[in-house]
Parts: structure tokens; sequence; C-alpha cells
């Protein structure tokens, strides 16, 4: 018999995908079909945070930041005890009378995310953010368990994920769940006023969108060989920003916020993607680099319509920092993200230099994105409206992967394509264990397979 909570592998094209009211209208259709899905049948929602690095924690704090009702942390899950240790201490003193989590609701291993949602009612929410590698496999079984969920970013890497996880999406919508996505710049108030601007024709129209993260060395990015103690399945997913199976690379991770907000000005997903890319900087002195990045990425993104969108990032010491967005138009220009992911302010111009002399609006907003999606978030579960944002951000990260992966290949890759490709990173992962061999091996120098564009017709 069919287990009901495999997901059914679905195969849309993406002229399907990109029917941005589809899911909105599901997900109303849904809230009148099935029972109201509220914590415990009371005020209090209960969370229990899966994924207890920094980005986890903060998600933590933010969702006892909220204040529309009584809210607490009832339990936490990860790999690793330091992280979970490391977690509690800080959130416990940040915010002492919501966080309820005592040793026996502290669970570690590759199987505490089902032992943290056992801890759960209906729901009650999970907090998604370990490496993107297990987001398919955790949501499936809060879909199961009837548990709200906010999922941090990328949600998936290739292609069968992507399948695995829009399937997925439809039955969290048929079960009314909501489900935030932590692409928090659709939250930024200063990024929704220049939506609407731009969509109002205020620039005319986007003939043209510029994005930069260009920075040092971040996150774990770049990797040496492994060290003796540690095993390669705790190694590669300390170290997920190194692989491309557990985290997307730095591409995935780093670059998908400005990729997102940029297709969200135009409203559409781009056809396909042309790449470069490559290493400069191969060793830390003597020692190589073993993971799968490089370390710098520049990508032509198509529109419909002939619209290009260009995406440059690089991550190398010394050189100058450029983070920021920008959209040029027919009757003008904008600054979306002024700096950082879709830091503020944003403004639009007459022309296409964004000067003082020449700026039409500058939007005045400083609220927190990371805390208006919470409190969205949160709103809709109490209210039992309809919130549910994993299509669009599997769409994001299939977006962000067509451009990661036209760059390792080195040739250009349509949106059907990225999709539709069978090479699945790291399958299996609903079976894991510690002692499960890694889903891919150094060769004899320690360094793991890396990607060749023109010679390999994979990323590795």
């Amino acid at each position: 018999m069919t287990d009901p909570r495999t997901p059914r592998i679905i195969t849309p094209s993406r002229r399907k995908l990109i029917q941005t009211t589809g899911i909105a209208a599901a997900a109303t259709l849904a809230g009148s079909m099935v029972p109201k899905v509220h914590a415990a049948g009371s005020d209090l929602v209960q969370l229990a945070l899966v994924g207890c690095g920094g980005r986890g924690s903060g998600a933590a704090l933010n969702a006892l930041s909220t204040t529309s009702g009584p809210i607490k942390l009832v339990a936490m899950a990860d790999a690793f005890e330091d992280r979970l240790t490391k977690s509690y201490a800080s959130l416990s003193k940040q915010k002492p009378k919501l966080v309820d989590v005592p040793g026996e609701r502290k669970f570690i291993g590759f199987d505490a995310y089902q032992k943290a949602l056992d801890s759960l009612k209906p729901g009650d929410v999970a907090i998604f953010a370990t490496p993107l590698a297990f987001r398919w496999v955790h949501f499936q079984y809060a879909i199961s368990k009837g548990i709200n969920v906010f999922m941090e970013k990328p949600l998936t890497a290739d292609g069968p994920s992507s399948k695995k996880m829009l399937a997925l999406a439809e039955q969290s919508v048929a079960k009314n769940l909501k489900v935030g996505v932590g692409l928090m710049s659709r939250h930024a108030r200063n990024l929704q006023e220049l939506h609407a601007r731009v969509q109002d024709g205020e620039i005319g129209d986007i003939i043209a969108m510029r994005g930069y993260r260009m920075h040092g060395p971040v996150g774990t990015m770049q990797s040496v060989a492994k060290p003796k103690e540690m095993t390669e399945l705790e190694f590669q997913v300390r170290r997920f920003h190194s692989m491309l199976w557990a985290g997307g690379g730095c591409f995935s991770d780093f670059y998908i916020h400005i990729i997102d907000h940029l297709c969200w000005m135009k409203n559409k997903w781009p056809v396909k993607a042309f790449g470069t890319g490559g290493r400069q900087y191969q060793r830390l002195g003597d020692t190589p680099y073993v993971d799968q990045n490089f370390d710098t990425y520049s990508v032509e993104y198509t529109f419909d319509d002939g619209t290009k969108m260009f995406f440059d990032g690089r991550c190398q010491q010394g050189t100058q920092t450029m983070y920021s967005s920008f959209l040029h138009g027919s009757k003008g220009s904008a600054v979306a993200s002024k700096s950082g992911d879709c830091g503020g302010p944003s403004s639009t111009h007459r022309g296409q230099s964004p000067s003082a002399d020449n700026r039409i609006w500058q939007s005045k907003d400083d609220t927190v994105a990371y805390q208006n999606e919470w409190d969205a978030l949160i709103e809709a579960i109490r209210q039992d409206k309809p919130h549910n944002e994993v299509k669009r951000g599997v769409e994001a990260s299939l977006v962000t992967s067509m451009g990661r992966a036209s760059c390792h290949i080195g040739k250009e890759i349509t949106f059907d394509e990225m999709l539709n490709s069978d090479h699945e990173f790291a399958p299996g992962l609903e079976k894991l264990t510690k002692d499960t061999p890694a889903p891919v091996l150094p060769d004899e120098k320690g360094v793991y397979p890396q990607p060749q564009p023109g010679m390999k017709k994979r990323e590795y």
C-alpha cells in the first residue's frame, strides 16, 4: 500500500508554475472546506525549533517576539548537541518566560525532528532551519501531523526535490496549513511599496534589472580538509554551504533573496539563465580548499518578453563590497535594496542615475522584515487566513538553482530543464541516520567533486 505521506511527483510546466493567483485561490478554497487548524484548540501557539544554528535561533526569537497572543517554545531538535545547547542558552536568556524546553524535550540526532514535532499538537508551529536538503523530509512529517510550518530558504537545490516540495505544497494547502518561507524581502515594507509603484508604472516598463552580492567569504562556503575526529556526514552537514547537496552551495543560500525580489518586481520568473564563474583562489596558503563552490558568479537571466536580469556574486577577501539591487524602466529607474538582501530606503528616480536630484520617491518605513514575516504567519494562524508561501519559495529556489547550474555546467539552462533534471543530489534522505554514508565522498586529496564547466554535463 502506498504511504499517504509520500509526495505525489508532478511535472508542471513553467507556464503553470507562474500562475501567481493559483496558490492563493487554492488556499482560500481549502480554508472553506476543511476544519480550522489552530494551535491546540486554544490561544496558545506552541513552537518546535528544528535546526538550532544562527538562522534557526533568529527565527525562533522573531516568533517569540510576536504580540498577537500567547506563544511559547516547547521543543528543540538538532543533529548536534553543541548547537542546541548554544541556541537554548541564548533564547532562554532573551525570552526566559517564553522558553519552556526541559531536557526531555531537547532532541539530538537525524531523527530528532520527529520527536520534536511529536511534542506539538495540530495547529502548532514547527520551525525548519536545517540545511535545505532535509526540507522536504521534515515538511512531509509536519503535514502528516497537521502542524503549521515556518521554513528557511532555500527550499530545494535540484529538480527532483523541487517536484517533491511542489507536491507537498499542494497537500499542505489542502489541509489548510499555514506555511511561511524565509524569503523576507516579500515582507519588507520598503519593497512592498516599491512593488506597488512599479506596478503602477512609475518608472515605466521594466527593461533591465541588476543584483549584486559581492563581499569576502562568509559562512561555511570555503572549507579545508575534514578534521579526523569528524565523520564525513557530520562534516558535510556542519559545512553545508560547502556542499551542493546539503545547502545548494553559496549561490543558492546567499543569492536567492535578491534574485527573488527582483523577479517579484517583474511579477514573473525567468525562462532561462546563462552564466559563468570560476574559482580564482583554490588554496588557503599551502592548504587546498575542498568545497564545491566557485568564488565568482555572473548570470544573465532572460524573461519571456526578452527582459534581462543580471546577477553578480563574489566571495573574495579584500575586494570591493557591493550588495544591492536596481531596476531600469522605460521612464526611470529604482533602487530596490540599497544595502543587503532587502535594506532600505528604496527609491524611484527620473532617468537612469539614482541621485537625490532626480528622486521621485523614497521609502520611510523602518520595520524589520524578519519580524514582519512572523507577524503575518502567526496572525494568519490565529485568524485562519490563507497563508502558504511554499510554491513561491520552491519557484524562487528553482530559479536560483538554474543560475548556479548554468555557471557550473557552462551552458544555458531553461526553467523547464532545471525542474525536469533527473540529477537528485542526495536521494534517500528520509532514511538518513548518523551511520549512513555521506552523499558525496572526497578524492584521495580530500577534495569533493567540483564543477568543471564544459567537461561535466552535471554539476558534479
